[in-house]
């Protein structure tokens, strides 16, 4: 049986609260929330914080305010399963309700928050493994070693992103709101996100993220599909998050298209997408920008499935996402 290691835990009452335990602990801390990610990977010795904060008892984190016309507000303490349900998100951000709808399994969906899914660690397949299995391989770069079991003669880790909501709110053109005791500041989600197996967010250690603002939904209509092993539980090989705001005349006006589980990051299909604008979505242009957005995928042995397979599905999901909106 894989057991906790010891910790003491903290459960501040206020977001202002949480920031000064988090600035006081320093780097011996960590943040939790529903912790369905952050506990499994401390049973494996992934993490060893002496400190947890938990935020679960922050009521200004479990909100969702606003407006389709105005935007929406969604606290980060917010569970997937809520997120979901919720009649707004189902209506005018369908792909974010579908997305949070896909993550793992009901029991889990209804512990977990749309902030811990944003800040999802990176996996592959050498590092989330027990601490007995990564010490008889020879430990990974992005814990404990410094040879990346992937690609061995690579300067950095290749851990990918595997958070369903986080190319949906990249689409969405999402920003976030990420506070500290040097105050706040709010940033559009893609700026969050770096190209980095290890160390894949932007946000500083002392920052607690609080809360997403969804844009004025309008026009634009928006889809999410997923690709794994199994139909639920696990996490995605390839997510495809599509925007698109059509024109009066059936044309499309303005597009986005995003892919999860394909690098450390959400990555963004913005050249495939310019292929799009102004033309009607026929299935001659759906292939052609499939095939074309496919390219920014370039999947690693480091998830589900073979590296083939994976590289064959990218078109075909890309093609199905566009599909929906005809």
């Amino acid at each position: 049986m894989l057991r906790l290691p010891p910790f003491r835990y903290l459960a501040p009452h206020s977001i202002e609260q949480a920031a000064n335990m988090l600035a006081q602990e320093g780097e011996q801390a960590m943040l939790v929330a529903g912790g369905t990610d952050l506990y499994p990977n401390m049973k494996r010795r992934q993490f060893t914080p002496q400190v947890l904060i938990g935020l679960h008892g922050i009521a200004a984190l479990k909100h969702i305010s606003g407006s389709p016309e105005q935007g929406m507000h969604i606290g980060a303490g917010v569970t997937l399963t809520e997120l979901s349900h919720h009649p707004v998100m189902l209506e005018r951000y369908a792909a974010l309700a579908t997305a949070a709808g896909s993550v793992s399994t009901p029991q889990l969906r209804n512990m977990g928050t749309i902030g811990g899914n944003v800040l999802l660690d990176t996996r592959c397949n050498y590092y989330n493994q027990t601490e007995f299995w990564r010490h008889s391989i020879g430990y990974c770069m992005k814990k404990d070693g410094d040879v990346c079991l992937v690609a061995p003669g690579s300067p950095r880790c290749w851990a990918i992103s595997s958070a369903d909501t986080a190319p949906v709110l990249v689409s969405l053109d999402a920003r976030v709101r990420l506070v500290s005791v040097r105050g706040e500041r709010v940033i559009p989600i893609r700026e969050l996100f770096r190209d980095d197996g290890m160390k894949p967010y932007t946000r500083a250690d002392d920052e607690i993220l609080s809360e997403i603002l969804l844009p004025p939904a309008g026009d634009w209509r928006s889809v999410y599909v997923k690709v794994r092993r199994r139909g639920s539980f696990d996490f995605p090989i390839l997510g495809v998050a599509a925007a698109i705001r059509f024109a009066s005349d059936g044309t499309v006006a303005d597009a986005r298209l995003t892919l999860g589980a394909v690098a450390s990051h959400p990555v963004e299909a913005t050249e495939a997408v310019k292929r799009l604008l102004g033309q009607r979505l026929t299935p001659e242009l759906i292939s052609e920008v499939a095939t074309l957005a496919s390219k920014r995928s370039k999947p690693l042995d480091n998830a589900d499935l073979t590296i083939n397979y994976r590289k064959q599905v990218t078109p075909v999901y890309i093609g199905r996402a566009l599909a929906s909106f005809v």
